[in-house]
């Protein structure tokens, strides 16, 4: 019952937090930061008042540890979110993050000298392969939608250049951030809630340097048409009402894939992590048309089928359905 409650808020929780994202950032691109921060304060205000108990509960991890992997989550979230201002579409978005397993695997070989099978490097090559196919494509979209001179098109895809590149450290800078949190959680035990609020409290006082564009934001969203919001019937700003919407989605999906790690084996938490992301890709094409071409599908069908057999999922659906039939006899 806990394992399909966790799904079902995965699944609602990140779909609707990637139409909510969009739905702010068609209108105001460079909207990341006051996003970021927002999804930040929310869940430092909720793991203050229920995971440290208003800050009397002490860390099983020492704060300098925190420290480290903070500067570095920090940096991964705030440049995520800005990416969307360098003219990167949010299909492209998602299928680039999708390649964490690339920089989790080359990371892993050369810092913990990991050695992994054949499968695991063929599902490696098949995402890099997917990935640099939609990339090469959005590429040629940025120069024809631009048009104008020239010039224009050389700036637009320079513009579009450093988006890729933002994007490209921060896949790398989370598999670094990943490692380190595994060495962590061997020395001192897995502390996941605990490791969510610092992660997200410790950071706050970085926002100063962001302060600018933070209120820049809040004073166009506070501009923006009003709405009814529904069953409470109050009026508010709509650009607002997106970011709460936002926020409060982040927490359900964060919150549903936390349910997940502690009742089923990673195998199905990646699985389920992928078909969530497999549909927001959906979602993001269709419901807000975004342009996507016959080898965008392409792509993307290479790079989930790339990180499903990483998993080892397609080899284990047999076994299961075996060990299913072989329950239904025994019946």
């Amino acid at each position: 019952m806990n394992t399909l409650f966790a799904v079902t808020l995965v699944f609602v929780g990140c779909c609707s937090n990637v139409v909510f994202l969009e739905l702010l950032v068609r209108d105001f691109p460079g909207c990341g930061n006051i996003v970021t921060f927002a999804q930040f304060a929310f869940i430092a205000l909720e793991g203050f008042i229920f995971e440290t108990n208003f800050g009397r509960k002490k860390p099983q991890i020492p704060l300098s540890n925190y420290v480290i992997m903070v500067t570095m989550f920090f940096t991964v979230s705030v440049i995520n979110n800005y990416a969307l201002n360098f003219n990167i579409a949010m299909p492209l978005h998602m299928i680039f993050r999708s390649g964490s397993l690339i920089a989790n695997m080359i990371l892993g070989i050369i810092i913990l000298k990991k050695r992994y099978s054949m499968s695991k490097y063929l599902s490696i090559v098949l995402v890099s392969v997917g990935i640099f196919i939609c990339t090469i494509m959005s590429a040629k979209q940025v120069n024809v939608e631009k048009g104008g001179t020239e010039e224009d098109g050389v700036y637009a895809f320079m513009h579009w250049l450093l988006g890729i590149a933002m994007l490209t450290f921060a896949l790398l800078m989370s598999a670094r951030m990943g490692i380190f949190q595994e060495t962590l959680y061997k020395k001192y035990g897995k502390h996941s809630k605990e490791a969510l609020f610092y992660n997200h409290c410790l950071p706050l006082p970085g926002f100063l340097l962001l302060s600018t564009n933070i209120y820049n934001h809040a004073v166009l969203f506070s501009q923006s048409s009003p709405m009814e919001v529904p069953v409470i019937g109050l009026s508010m700003p709509v650009m607002w009402f997106y970011l709460l919407m936002n926020v409060i989605t982040q927490y359900v999906c964060i919150r549903g894939v936390f349910i997940l790690t502690t009742e089923c084996a990673s195998l199905t938490v990646t699985l389920v992590v992928t078909l969530r992301k497999f549909l927001s890709l959906i979602i993001s094409i269709l419901y807000f048309q975004n342009p996507f071409t016959a080898w965008h599908w392409v792509g993307t069908a290479v790079v989930f089928l790339g990180t499903l057999l990483y998993t080892e999922v397609l080899s284990s659906i047999p076994a299961a359905f075996k060990g299913y039939k072989a329950d239904k006899k025994a019946e």
